[in-house]
């Protein structure tokens, strides 16, 4: 048996999921999220966040952290994130080019996270030539993280205290935000608008939708004018975003967002727990999402590509690979890997 565990971008469509995308298709309805589906974002959002939310729904996680981060920094500011960020490493300079030139400064840290103390000495670093520097503007974080690690509600309340102490917007990229979620066990407002998020990324497609992504402002913390033009501007103010927002209210509805999620992370435990028993194997950060990062030796992993496991080798490692479970992955997938481990 083949399993697949490369990305959750390559798992299929949640039928539910589906079955709202063939709803929405009855007839015709207004263009350019002017459709009843995407007029209720709003509404929704700001019952499932407990504050005003301004939702922009977008068909990637690239555009929704570039607009967001435009949004709220000019040309001459600056962006701090993790040195492994995804805005940093894997979005081809997409938010330097919507923000025409904004500059991104990656920060170290353990697991994956950025810390106050590190964000504090990285502005100061980069602010002391006055109209010659960039502008500390906006401080972006991953949850869950590039390494499928957690940031704590704490944690996250420390960063954004900082940062607007600093006089920066938060952004938080949730591109596996339910994974974080299902992980916390907390409303997600707790970790978001009420920890001091400014502006979400809300993902969606990693997790069961097709193509539906979302860009949440919270409080009209940012000019949500300048986001609506520069979606536009990008060519993601889709003719038919009904299709987007429908996959969108699905997903949220009756917390099914969290129940795919777990499962993920639920499968990634599975394999952790068996890592974490192997003689030889190690896990290269703590597995609290649905991702696992293991380190081993490149006979054992030929020995998996062998029984018929997919995986992704790490850039530059052969002794490093990431493993992503989604929504859709079985028991027999986890149980095929686990044998082919032990």
């Amino acid at each position: 048996m083949t399993a697949n565990f490369r990305s959750d971008n390559e798992t299929p469509v949640a039928p539910a999921i589906m079955q709202a995308i063939v709803d929405a298709n009855q007839g015709t309805a207004w263009a350019y999220a002017d459709d009843d589906w995407s007029k209720r974002l709003n509404q929704v959002f700001s019952e499932l966040f407990r504050t005003d939310a301004i939702v922009l729904p977008v068909s990637t996680g690239t555009v929704a952290n570039s607009i967001a981060l435009a949004t709220v920094t000019p040309p001459w500011g600056s962006v701090f994130c993790h040195s492994g960020a995804h805005i940093y490493g894997d979005e081809c300079g997409a938010p330097e080019f919507f923000g025409d030139g904004l500059r991104l400064v990656p920060l170290t840290g353990e697991n994956g996270k950025i810390t106050p103390i590190a964000l504090e000495h990285a502005v100061r670093a980069n602010e002391g030539h006055g109209v010659h520097s960039y502008k500390p503007s906006a401080m972006s974080l991953t949850q869950a993280t590039e390494a499928g690690t957690i940031y704590s509600i704490d944690e996250v309340q420390s960063l954004c205290d900082s940062a607007h102490a600093l006089g920066m917007k938060t952004h938080m990229d949730g591109a596996r935000f339910g994974n974080a979620i299902a992980s916390l066990g907390c409303h997600p407002a707790e970790v978001t608008v009420e920890a001091g998020i400014d502006m979400l990324s809300f993902g969606a497609s990693k997790n069961g939708c097709m193509a539906a992504e979302a860009l949440v402002i919270f409080n009209q913390s940012a000019n949500h004018e300048t986001a609506e033009r520069l979606r536009k501007r990008s060519g993601h103010l889709l003719s038919k975003m009904r299709y987007v927002s429908a996959q969108l209210l699905a997903y949220v509805e009756d917390d099914r967002w969290l129940d795919m999620a777990g499962h993920a992370n639920r499968q990634a435990a599975r394999f952790a727990d068996v890592v974490e028993a192997h003689p030889e194997a190690l896990l290269e950060y703590p597995v609290q999402a649905n991702e696992v990062f293991l380190k081993w030796t490149k006979k054992g992993f030929d020995h998996l590509k062998s029984e018929g496991i997919q995986f992704q080798l790490w850039p530059g490692r052969d002794d490093l690979a990431r493993f992503v479970f989604g929504h859709s992955t079985s028991d027999e997938e986890v149980g095929t890997l686990l044998n082919a481990l032990i």
